[in-house]
C-alpha cells in the first residue's frame, strides 16, 4: 500500500507528480495518507486532512483511503487533537464518497486498544479498523521501536509479551496480544482486522502468520 507522507510534499505539483506515478504503475487505488515525521511541513500540507480535501486523490483514480489511528496516544500530539483529526478525516472521506479504513500505530496493550475502539464507535465512526501489530522481531528491536514512537514502556512490553527484561536475546511474537484481542472483540466493535508491521522482516512475518493460523485450526 503506497504511503503519502504529506508533510514531506514540497508543493501541490509534487503531490500530483507522485499520484501520477502511482497511477502509471497501477497502484493508486488504495493509499495510506499520513502526516509524516517532519515537525515542520516542507510544503503546503500540514496534515493528511488537507490532502484528502484537495480532491486530487479521486482525480488520479484513488478508490480507497486509509488514515491513521493511535490507540496508545502519540508522544507529540494531544488526545484532543488526535480525536479531532480522526473525526474530521472520517467526515471528509464520507463527503468525498471515498471508502476508508483506519490503520493504527502498532501497540502492545489490549486494554488500550479495546477502549480506543469503543471510543471510535462511540463517536459514530464506522470505518473498518486494522489494529497495528508488530510482527515477530528481536526483543531489542521491539523495545527500540516502541521507545522511538512512544507507544509503550519496556516493562509494559515485557509484561504483555511475556519475556524478561533480564534476557533480551531472542524473538518475541504477538501471539498473546492477538489471542487476548480476539477473545475480547464483540460484534459492536464493528469490522476489526490486523495490520502487521514487519520489523523482523517480511518473510519472517509471513511464516509466523502461517504457523499461527495453522495452530488455530
Amino acid at each position: 500500500m503506497p504511503h503519502i507522507s504529506v508533510r514531506r510534499l514540497a508543493s501541490q505539483e509534487i503531490l500530483e507528480e507522485f499520484l501520477g506515478a502511482l497511477q502509471s504503475d497501477g497502484v493508486v487505488r488504495n493509499v495510506f495518507v499520513v502526516g509524516g515525521d517532519p515537525s515542520t511541513p516542507e510544503g503546503p500540507y500540514s496534515d493528511s486532512l488537507q490532502v484528502i480535501r484537495t480532491g486530487l486523490l479521486q482525480q488520479f483514480g484513488c478508490e480507497h483511503v486509509s488514515i491513521s489511528g493511535y490507540p496508545e496516544g502519540h508522544p507529540d500530539i494531544s488526545s484532543t487533537l488526535l480525536w479531532e483529526a480522526i473525526e474530521s478525516k472520517s467526515a471528509a472521506l464520507d463527503v468525498a464518497g471515498l471508502p476508508g479504513t483506519i490503520i493504527t500505530q502498532f501497540g502492545f496493550d489490549v486494554d488500550a486498544v479495546i477502549t480506543w475502539i469503543e471510543a471510535v464507535r462511540g463517536r459514530g465512526i464506522e470505518l473498518p479498523i486494522r489494529i497495528g501489530v508488530p510482527g515477530p522481531a528481536g526483543i531489542k528491536r521491539l523495545i527500540s521501536y516502541a521507545s522511538r514512537f512512544g507507544v509503550a514502556s519496556s516493562a509494559g512490553i515485557a509484561k504483555k509479551y511475556g519475556f524478561s527484561l533480564t534476557n533480551l536475546v531472542g524473538t518475541a511474537g504477538p501471539d498473546r496480544f492477538i489471542r487476548e484481542l480476539d477473545r475480547r472483540l464483540e460484534s459492536s466493535h464493528g469490522e476489526i482486522k490486523l495490520h502487521f508491521y514487519t520489523f523482523g522482516g517480511l518473510r519472517a512475518t509471513q511464516e509466523w502468520i502461517t504457523s499461527f493460523e495453522r495452530e488455530r485450526t
